[in-house]
């Protein structure tokens, strides 16, 4: 479940012809509030506006190197289903993508625009990823393209890791946001493979806690809910593989609030003037409130900003914060 570094190299030259290396910029708050050298690798520059694309596009391009598809199905909360409706749509493919039912305006809108069919059904995204499983039998030549299982897809945002290592040698600490795990993954497996004393910290919301839980005692377990308003955080049911993969990579997990989350939002908005949705606000918020653990002197911390596709009360929230 996590790549080798030949299969790392072999994404970043697919990758390479459709996106550029996303920047890599100087935090200067969170510097000083954490007495670090802390830079923002903001994945939000990337089409779609979240890292997802990387994952969605390489797992794509090396099925359809193996086999013939008519169409591509997905299950997300949003970002994820905005991915693979790019990827089908850059490669000529239809694509359909099941939402759980009222999710997040903005990442529906942008699925829309990129003429994939939408299917809101589903209480939360265990639910339409059933739906979405289902669907996949009844169709011939369908590939459903699921982050948190397919075997090809970690690579993708594996390259992340690989271009935070070449544009800051003296990186010691990445903060990663982690959801179905695929992009912590594909980071830890660069990060490791290539300068393994570097650490790796992932972070879930406090009120989606099951990759913490899990991680922590070794064995996939299970939340009744998930109700975050970090919706890319939103997972309940941890993959067993995943969960053996992690505890391999990654060096320590720790939990931030909904609190913590819209404080970082308005921070990195604010003294940073970078847009994050919640999720991808999740690494700066764990380094500003585990400062004594993540940070300090010396320390060259990268915190991802995975995406900037935040709904607009979120973000009224969030801004409030500094009134």
């Amino acid at each position: 479940m996590t790549p080798d570094l030949q299969t790392l190299r072999d994404a970043r030259e697919r990758l390479s012809r459709f996106f550029p290396v996303t920047r890599l910029v100087d935090a200067r708050s969170l510097s000083e509030a954490t007495d670090s050298h802390v830079q923002l690798k903001l994945e939000s520059d990337l089409p779609t506006g979240s890292f997802k694309v990387r994952g969605a596009l390489y797992a794509l391009l090396v099925t359809l190197s193996k086999r013939p598809v008519r169409r591509v199905i997905a299950s997300s909360t949003g970002n994820h289903g905005a991915a693979v409706a790019y990827a089908a749509q850059l490669l000529g493919i239809p694509a359909t993508i099941f939402l759980p039912a009222g999710c997040n305006p903005v990442k529906r809108g942008r699925i829309a625009s990129l003429g994939a069919d939408i299917v809101d059904q589903g209480a939360d995204l265990a639910a339409a990823w059933r739906l979405a499983a289902e669907a996949e039998g009844t169709i011939a030549d369908a590939f459903f393209l699921n982050d948190a299982t397919d075997p090809d897809l970690p690579a993708g945002p594996g390259v992340i890791g690989m271009e935070i290592l070449a544009q800051h040698p003296d990186v010691d600490t990445v903060i990663v946001p982690m959801g179905d795990t695929a992009l912590i993954r594909g980071v830890g497996a660069a990060v490791k493979q290539i300068k393994p004393a570097v650490r790796v910290i992932g972070v879930q919301a406090e009120r989606a806690p099951s990759y913490y839980l899990s991680w922590t005692s070794g064995k996939a377990i299970e939340t009744d809910t998930c109700d975050t308003i970090a919706d890319g955080l939103a997972t309940r049911t941890p993959v067993d593989a995943n969960v053996h993969a992690i505890r391999a990579l990654v060096d320590g997990v720790v939990l931030v609030s909904e609190h913590d989350m819209l404080s970082a939002i308005a921070t990195l908005l604010f003294d940073e003037h970078v847009v994050a949705e919640p999720a991808a606000a999740a690494a700066t918020a764990a380094l500003l409130t585990h400062a004594g653990e993540i940070g300090g002197s010396g320390r060259h911390v990268v915190a991802l900003v995975t995406g900037h596709n935040i709904a607009p009360d979120v973000l009224r929230s969030a801004a409030r914060m500094k009134d």
